[in-house]
């Protein structure tokens, strides 16, 4: 019986191994011979294939590469070749299972900035900019899906979940290129306005702490503030003082994760509302309204300007989102 028990295992084991292969194996396949545009242009054949290849495992595109199945203009290259405009791309036919699409509903934003190079919007608070870590999807996934014509569209940096604002994308590649360069050059000036609890007393301070990135057990995302970490720098401006909070302006000189959260939380500060690095115990009271203030149910952080050089006609932009009804609310409840 033991016997017995052992091969029907194998039989089911072999059944579904079949059936996995069947399942693989069922979606047409065929060569096809790309020409790469202007937005193409630049970036790696490994990235590019990685990208239209939706689902495909990475170790088999690097294995078609090595392989030297996929040519460019008929000849073999490796992963690191950067594609150019006109370029002409066989891809193999990449067997891969057939798997149900999630259905990402069409979404606009309010926009702040729109021509052929980029797209600005405010971005809502409680809205991620992009899928993954269990969430289906986001605003880019959600702009994508109500621009089905859009060749295409990139986020240019990205907003924490919570927070609200000034959310800039790149609808060519060479402004996405062009863009991340100043942001790494420090020509763009990005500025949020924040709201913290405690008596706040300089007009301009600024916060330089090293930031180091890490995750919980549970595998969510943090910082801390740590000696060998990355070199981070804040600039916050009072911009007004409340009987228990201040209103501030804060501006970015480097661009670190949860950056403004982390230092103003190390500086014994925190966000209204901030669920990470806050005052948990006031976030509870926030929620409702009490005497000589309104409610809050979001935290108040939103960036509110960005300052930047057009990547096309090489003019400087500055592009403002006002305070969300939510937030200015709040603030006249204070008053």
């Amino acid at each position: 019986m033991k016997h017995l028990a052992i091969n029907n295992g194998r039989v089911l084991q072999k059944q579904a191994e079949n059936d996995t292969l069947r399942q693989t194996t069922q979606a047409p396949a065929s060569v096809q011979l790309l020409t790469i545009s202007e937005e193409e242009a630049g970036q790696r054949i490994d990235n590019f294939l990685l990208r239209i290849c939706k689902g495909v495992p990475k170790s088999h595109i690097y294995r078609v590469l090595r392989s030297g199945e996929v040519r460019v203009n008929k000849g073999r290259i490796d992963q690191l070749y950067r594609l150019q405009v006109g370029d002409v791309v066989r891809v193999p036919p990449i067997r891969m299972a057939e798997k149900p699409e999630n259905h990402v509903p069409g979404a606009e934003f309010i926009i702040l900035y729109e021509d052929a190079h980029l797209l600005v919007i405010d971005k809502p608070s409680g809205v991620a900019v992009h899928g993954g870590s269990g969430i289906s999807y986001g605003v880019i996934e959600q702009l994508r899906a109500s621009r089905p014509d859009a060749k295409f569209l990139e986020l240019v940096h990205r907003l924490d979940r919570e927070t609200s604002g000034v959310l800039m994308l790149a609808k060519k590649r060479s402004a996405l290129v062009d863009l991340h360069e100043q942001m790494r050059d420090g020509v763009t000036d990005k500025r949020y306005l924040t709201l913290v609890h405690g008596d706040w007393k300089n007009a301009r301070q600024h916060v330089k702490l090293a930031l180091h990135k890490y995750n919980t057990a549970d595998g969510e995302r943090r910082v801390r503030v740590q000696a060998d970490g990355m070199a981070s720098h804040t600039v916050f401006s009072l911009k007004k003082k409340y009987a228990e909070f201040a209103l501030l302006e804060a501006e970015l000189k480097t661009g670190r994760t949860h950056q403004i959260r982390v230092h103003l939380s190390a500086s014994g500060f925190a966000i209204a509302g901030d669920d990470k690095y806050g005052d948990f115990a006031l976030n509870r009271e926030l929620l409702k309204p009490a005497e000589g203030r309104g409610a809050l149910k979001r935290m108040f952080l939103h960036a509110h300007q960005i300052t930047f050089i057009h990547p096309d006609s090489k003019t400087p932009m500055t592009l403002n989102a006002a305070l969300p009804p939510d937030c200015l609310k709040f603030l006249q409840s204070l008053s």
